[in-house]
């Protein structure tokens, strides 16, 4: 037996980028598994090794390249899939094949049967086909990268939008929706499969089915329109017997965004909007070539608060956009002031290679771009932390991460208020009562006593 297994082939996998790049990356170990491969943990271990890259900024595009150096170095044989397989070096070729001579195939994103051809040839199939299974209880929804309690859904790929600081529709091509049918088979089989909270993500959420116009399409023998709003309620009512959640990541501040806000109300589907809005000032946002504008955006979200008071609000911004003006950025302080942006991040603005914001005049110096980064995040924390302070004394569903000794010193967890990974955490102090655990992927209420930076603390019970 143990002969047997020591033949099996075994594949290394990393995973670099986004949650989009995860689903992709979770597509092809799902193809791996139902052919009988292994995998391996270590690069040493592995007869092959895959690289899932980003090629979206140049911190991430070097953190991709090195990767892809390590492991060669560790392993020898090395297929590189994902967005930095699409990018061209200087003189327009293969930037990946001219870094790295040695690698055995080079395939851009949502790749999955370019990257398996790879593997056929360098390191055949171990089993029959007609045989295989997939060992893993979500069932048609594959294997998982996530831990088991949460898993992504890509409901689309691509973008219709040509933002000048970004390159991600030469990479990953226009909008594609995925069938509504598809999208929500996949969901009730992670539901089934005991997933607490599934975290929608696409490169443009609330532009779902805009490329089939809004098709009819059928699940479970009924009509449903390939649109967000109907996906939306379709994922809340599935989610509803579980008891789980379901967040909303990457949603443009649309008009048609206002109809779901009110099903949020209703705590069908998670009070939770993730909206990249990049800046506040028309003239920015115009250089930019984003849809809509600074004022529309803070009247939207003053609606959305009457319409829904419990509703969080995550965003992105960029600071130090090239002929971005002390005016402009002001503007952008005061904007993130009054709209109480719950949860914020900001980059420095970071010219990408391919990008047509590199060619906008008046590009600023990286120090006062990173100057100005700070000073928004002084500002961003500040509101978050006053935001934080008005959670004290309530008593709030908490979804835990991580409890050591099921929970008797303590453990981790999040609140709806927080995503996984890009906001904060609840700290959960050891339960007063002796009889209480804590367990991961389960529920606790919890009474916040405390904070702590851009944590909450508190006492289950």
């Amino acid at each position: 037996m143990n002969e047997m297994q020591e033949k099996i082939p075994r594949i290394g996998m990393v995973s670099l980028g986004c949650a989009k790049a995860l689903t992709d990356s979770e597509l092809i170990l799902t193809q791996l598994s139902a052919e009988g491969y292994q995998t391996s943990k270590t690069f040493e271990g592995a007869d092959l090794v895959i690289v899932n890259t980003c090629g979206f900024i140049d911190d991430a595009v070097k953190e991709s390249l090195d990767t892809i150096g390590e492991a060669l170095a560790e392993n020898g044989k090395v297929i590189v899939t994902g967005c930095l397989g699409n990018k061209a070096s200087k003189d327009g070729g293969n930037l990946v094949r001219q870094m790295h001579p040695s690698v055995l195939a080079v395939t851009g994103p949502q790749a999955t049967q370019e990257v398996m051809d790879a593997v056929h040839a360098h390191l055949p199939k171990p089993h029959d086909p007609f045989i295989d299974l997939v060992p893993n209880k979500f069932g048609i929804a594959g294997i998982k990268l996530t831990p088991r309690h949460y898993a992504y859904i890509k409901i689309s790929e691509g973008c219709n939008h040509r933002c000048t600081f970004c390159i991600i529709p030469s990479m990953r091509g226009d909008l594609v929706s995925r069938p509504i049918g598809d999208v929500l088979n996949e969901a009730r089989a992670l539901f089934e499969g005991g997933v607490k909270e599934l975290l929608v993500i696409s490169q443009d959420t609330s532009a779902y089915g805009v490329d089939v116009k809004y098709r009819m399409g059928f699940w479970d023998g009924k009509p449903i329109k390939t649109r967000m709003l109907e996906l939306v309620q379709a994922l809340g009512d599935l989610a509803e017997p579980y008891g789980a959640w379901v967040r909303l990541h990457y949603v443009y501040p649309y008009p048609s965004v206002d109809e779901v806000i009110p099903f949020m109300a209703t705590g069908k589907v998670l009070p939770y909007l993730d909206v990249p809005f990049q800046h506040s000032h028309p003239d920015v946002l115009k250089r930019m070539k984003r849809p809509a504008s600074g004022e529309k955006n803070l009247e939207r979200l003053l609606r959305w608060r009457e319409a829904c008071p419990d509703i969080v609000v995550r965003s992105t911004f960029i600071a130090g956009f090239p002929g971005e003006t002390e005016e402009e950025f002001s503007h952008l302080l005061d904007f993130m002031r009054e709209a109480q942006i719950d949860r914020a991040g900001c980059f420095a603005y970071s010219p990408v290679e391919g990008a047509a914001a590199n060619d906008i005049p008046g590009m600023l110096p990286i120090e006062v771009r990173e100057e100005r980064r700070a000073r928004f995040m002084a500002v961003a924390e500040q509101v978050s932390a006053a935001r934080l302070q008005k959670r004290i004394g309530a008593t709030m569903q908490v979804l835990v991460d991580s409890a050591p000794a099921m929970g008797k010193k303590g453990a981790i967890g999040r609140t709806y208020a927080d995503a996984p990974e890009i906001d904060g955490v609840v700290k959960l102090l050891p339960p007063e009562k002796i009889s209480k655990t804590l367990k991961v992927g389960e529920f606790t209420k919890a009474r916040i006593v405390g904070t702590q930076g851009h944590d909450l603390v508190a006492q289950p019970y």
